[in-house]
């Protein structure tokens, strides 16, 4: 067997679910992300509670919809994509194959750990990049292995959990909102590791899904697994939904808290049912791609160019959180409500949608991509080609 390994895809020639599911979740990942960063007089689950009717509207549709959804999904999605870059490697041997995907690991540590003590403490490219040094080994698994793997972890995150399950009262600490530049230092070297070690269990589940769901292309061949997707949807987002509400209702002040031992139950139940929720959401984009088929307006290829270019818009995320938020910067994270948070999430994510489409229609992709590809393959990427370096 040889060892020559195979070119990532071209632009012109990927599929528009997984790339449109990727740029669409952006918004999900920005609006999960911000609220954390808000202070009040008391805080609950990241959410300050001395806010309006209006914030408390918000904070239930965010807490229901997107918290503990998006990043399944996006854990779905990363499986996926290790599964076509596995199957591009038919020529190579298996050891070949775990070299190419240990490299691209590396990467995302390395840029994660950057990204973590620079920007954002809740990284999650660096928990990718460990996961992906397993991965690597998962990867030749057979399908009963990694079904098994996915619903074994799934019930994991389903039990009570102690103090892990409870809701938290803690407002943003130093790590995520730093006083000086020593400070963010210290706390986010402390902080980072341990996030980047233990995320990977949260993500095991959406990842050993997304494995196997890529080596069918489910999500590039909808109108082959039509049934399923519409099955997925509907039963993924429905008990999404359902499952979030004991704690969204919470959260919103509809109902009040509940003692410990039921958080420690409906803790487990909202993280469950997210995981369902990311597999809904995947399936319903992929049979919105369907729907499209070629009528592709200047929306939907500008959010599939963001999905192209996930990474580089994720950080652009976080460059605006440390801006905004950062106490020795504009330092707004007492002056923000939920709502106006989310809309600078949303306006966030808008200006990196924008941002990807100029640099599709001029042919270049994302610098951090260029960057992942070029350790993980060796060779120059440039406008959906690669050249040898």
């Amino acid at each position: 067997m040889t060892t020559r390994t195979s070119e990532p895809t071209a632009v012109a020639t990927r599929a528009l679910a997984p790339d449109l599911a990727r740029g669409f979740m952006l918004l999900f990942i920005a609006l999960a992300n911000s609220h954390y960063f808000l202070r009040g007089t008391s805080v609950l689950g990241g959410y300050p509670r001395d806010g309006s009717p209006v914030d408390s509207a918000v904070t239930w549709l965010i807490s229901t919809f997107v918290d503990g959804r998006a990043f399944p999904m996006f854990g779905l999605l990363f499986g996926y994509g290790v599964a076509r870059i596995v199957s591009r490697q038919e020529d190579s041997t298996p050891r070949s194959v775990r070299r190419l995907l240990w490299r691209r690991s590396l990467a995302l540590v390395v840029i994660g750990s950057l990204h973590a003590l620079l920007l954002y403490v809740g990284d999650i490219l660096a928990a990718y990049g460990v996961l992906l040094f397993v991965g690597a080994w998962m990867a030749r698994w057979k399908d009963r292995s990694l079904l098994l793997t996915a619903a074994l972890f799934l019930v994991l995150v389903s039990l009570p959990g102690g103090e892990s399950s409870t809701i938290s009262t803690d407002p943003p600490d130093g790590a995520l909102l730093p006083a000086d530049l020593l400070t963010m230092v210290v706390e986010r070297a402390q902080t980072a590791p341990y996030i980047a070690l233990l995320g990977p269990l949260g993500f095991m589940c959406p990842f050993a899904a997304g494995l196997w769901a890529g080596r069918r292309r489910i999500l590039e061949q909808p109108e082959r697994y039509r049934a399923l997707l519409r099955v997925t949807a509907s039963v993924g987002l429905g008990a999404a939904v359902l499952g979030a509400q004991p704690i969204s209702l919470m959260l919103a002040g509809v109902v009040r808290v509940p003692d410990r031992p039921a958080q420690e139950l409906i803790g487990p139940l909202h993280d469950a049912t997210g995981v369902l929720g990311g597999f809904g959401y995947a399936a319903a984009v992929s049979l919105l791609a369907l729907r499209l088929g070629n009528r592709r307006g200047s929306v939907v290829n500008a959010i599939a160019a963001t999905g192209q270019r996930s990474m580089t818009c994720y950080l652009v995320q976080s460059v605006i959180w440390t801006l905004v938020f950062t106490p020795f910067l504009l330092d707004l994270s007492g002056t923000l409500t939920v709502t106006t948070t989310a809309l600078l999430a949303l306006a966030t994510w808008t200006g990196t949608v924008l941002l990807a489409h100029q640099m599709h229609r001029r042919g270049h992709r994302g610098p951090f991509e260029v960057l992942a590809r070029r350790v993980t393959y060796g060779r120059r990427v440039r406008a959906g080609r690669v050249q040898p370096s």
